[in-house]
């Protein structure tokens, strides 16, 4: 099958840029494109000391997954460069996740990555190499639309679906991006590097914080920011000191384990206050959040934000999905203007919010839903600190594992 690009020349004609990792996906990605008679050129970035990864499976961008970028383009016949822009990565992604883990937020560096350096830096890369798109190795999906723009879709095999690091690629970008794995699974993937005769067709995924060798982001933390592990107390809800820890780093909304305090009911982790260097934590029921305040708002679907929300059932609240988590279901919500921000109300809340996560907007609940946008959560509101009254204008219904909003 062939890889549709959705482009009005002839392969041959068509120079392609494939963003190669070294990973399985975008190996085959470039193996297609080539196959197809597209006139491929790979990249591969190194995005950080590559020495202390080398060995490490799940990595990439760096040591041995240069060296399998590299032999991949040799064997399939391509020209392949490499590009150093670690130090960009460091100060656009690296930087940027210690900050706000010292902030007390829960980053998503992936994103940072797809929007400050592969679908920034990489894009602008490409055009100097005279590439009509750029292709990744992305589970996701993207189509023309009749409007003459294109839209951002999940991929066909949920279980791989990357649209949640996607969410703050701009239209100018969806342009001239192209993601030909998007409507195949992963195990179609795998056949084919084999198909291709390539020597990474079994290698490990790439983990999602690749650049923090040893799991352990504190230690990255601590390397980049001395002194950032900063003791302090954790408290109640009602602000009750219950013990001491050596730093809100070390803690992220929702833990339930690694505490340190000895309580008659199971606690959690429900908010780190930065400024005061507390640890709050509660009773699971006050993990739930009803409603997030964004920041970084990027709209993709029709027209504006602010034309949806006027276009919308009830005038201003315009109905969605969204997800919180890359690895939980989209949900029902509403999102609204509240003064010059945007605001999202959930129809069931959901547990373990944090401040820095992405909240990703859909047009719906299951299948290859059109990725509407999204924000950073600025903040988060519990239940107990929301009151949400009934809505007058609709409902929702569950047809098994679908949802619906049922206008009255």
């Amino acid at each position: 099958m062939r890889s549709n690009l959705d482009l009005d020349t002839r392969p041959a004609d068509t120079r392609v840029v494939v963003a190669m990792s070294g990973g399985v996906d975008s190996s085959v990605t470039a193996a297609l494109l080539k196959a197809d008679g597209y006139d491929v050129v790979g990249v591969t970035l190194q995005l950080y000391d590559h020495g202390a990864a080398t060995h490490r499976l799940g990595a990439c961008c760096a040591g041995q997954d240069i060296h399998d970028a590299r032999r991949v383009a040799e064997q399939i016949g391509i020209p392949h460069y490499v590009l150093d822009y670690e130090s960009r990565f460091k100060e656009a992604v690296i930087d940027r996740f210690a900050e706000s883990y010292v902030s007390g937020e829960t980053p998503v560096p992936c994103v940072d990555c797809n929007q400050s350096i592969k679908f920034r830096d990489l894009l602008t890369t490409a055009r100097e190499l005279g590439a009509r798109v750029l292709a990744t190795g992305h589970y996701v999906a993207s189509r023309d639309m009749p409007d003459g723009g294109r839209a951002l879709f999940r991929a066909r095999e949920e279980e791989r679906d990357q649209s949640y690091f996607l969410f703050a690629t701009t239209r100018d970008q969806l342009d001239v991006l192209r993601f030909p794995l998007g409507e195949r699974t992963k195990a179609e993937t795998r056949e084919l590097a084999r198909q291709f005769g390539l020597k990474i067709a079994d290698k490990h995924d790439s983990q999602d914080i690749c650049f923090v060798p040893t799991g352990r982001y504190t230690e990255v933390i601590e390397r980049l920011m001395p002194g950032a592990a900063e003791p302090g107390e954790i408290v109640d809800l009602a602000g009750r000191v219950l013990g001491r820890h050596q730093g809100i780093i070390r803690f992220t909304v929702g833990q339930r384990r690694g505490l340190g305090i000895a309580a008659g009911e199971p606690l959690f982790v429900v908010r780190l206050d930065a400024a005061s260097r507390r640890v709050v934590v509660g009773p699971r029921e006050a993990l739930k959040t009803m409603r997030m305040r964004l920041r970084d708002v990027n709209w993709i679907g029709e027209g504006t934000l602010d034309e949806a929300l006027a276009a919308a059932h009830a005038p201003g609240r315009l109905e969605v999905f969204v997800k919180v988590r890359s690895t939980r279901r989209p949900q029902p919500a509403w999102i609204f203007r509240a003064g010059d921000e945007i605001e999202v109300e959930l129809v069931d809340g959901e547990e373990g919010v944090a401040p820095g996560q992405a909240c990703v907007l859909y047009d719906a609940l299951a299948g290859q839903a059109r990725v509407l946008g999204g924000g950073f959560i600025r903040n988060a509101a519990s239940a107990a600190e929301t009151v949400v009254p009934p809505r007058a204008d609709a409902r929702i219904e569950r047809h098994g594992a679908e949802a619906v909003f049922v206008r009255r």
